[in-house]
């Protein structure tokens, strides 16, 4: 894969737009996936020359890379600062943890990046493991600290912590990957919301303590 050999110099290049680079790479990546987006279609669709593409981004691999890292990561870094300062109960955590992470990711274009990445793993092992680490992994720790300071707090019950934060996640990637089935296992969008409020009450019943909730 080829490495950028400099970084992008976005403040000094008034004459381009890299925003309007990295929306229009998350809808090709998306509506194309990985390998059938061409940079030719991403520059025309943020209405740049190719040869503007190249000044930030010297690859479709590190164009890709950008998308995550200006999208999903600062959205993981925000979940995280919530549990370090949040003083709740574990199940009002658990509650906001979820319903925010499906409204900024989840309900968003954001959501089609699991089935690409499920889908050409194979064909792109360092793209893979690039999202795995950023996004998957970093996740499943995120979960971890909030099983955590449940079990330490008294709310949530001992469990295998390897396991769990996996379990917990599975059915979220799932659902926003029925968003971009085609008809496949598709679920109605305005059905979405009552999957949603079906798993938090599932997963806070296997995971709290106390069962009689407010």
């Amino acid at each position: 894969m080829m490495s950028c050999p400099f970084k992008p110099r976005w403040e000094r290049r008034k004459d381009a737009r890299p925003q309007e680079l990295l929306d229009a790479a998350l809808d090709h990546f998306v509506a194309r996936g990985f390998a059938a987006t061409r940079l030719d279609d991403v520059a025309k669709s943020a209405g740049v020359s190719k040869g503007t593409l190249y000044l930030y981004f010297c690859s479709k691999e590190e164009l890709f890379k950008a998308v995550v890292r200006e999208s999903i990561v600062p959205l993981l870094g925000e979940a995280e600062g919530l549990i370090e300062q949040f003083d709740g109960t574990s199940e009002e955590l658990f509650r906001i943890i979820t319903k925010t992470w499906w409204d900024n990711m989840g309900a968003s274009k954001l959501s089609g990046l699991p089935k690409l990445m499920t889908a050409e793993a194979g064909n792109f092992p360092e793209l893979a493991k690039f999202y795995q680490e950023e996004v998957v992994d970093r996740g499943e720790k995120l979960v971890t600290t909030l099983l955590k300071r449940g079990i330490e707090r008294g709310e949530i019950r001992e469990m295998d912590l390897e396991v769990a934060p996996k379990i917990l996640m599975s059915p979220m990637i799932m659902m926003m990957m029925w968003k971009h089935s085609n008809g496949v296992c598709q679920v109605e969008p305005e059905k979405l919301g009552a999957y949603l409020n079906f798993y938090i009450d599932m997963a806070l019943r296997s995971i709290l303590i106390d069962q009689n909730r407010t």
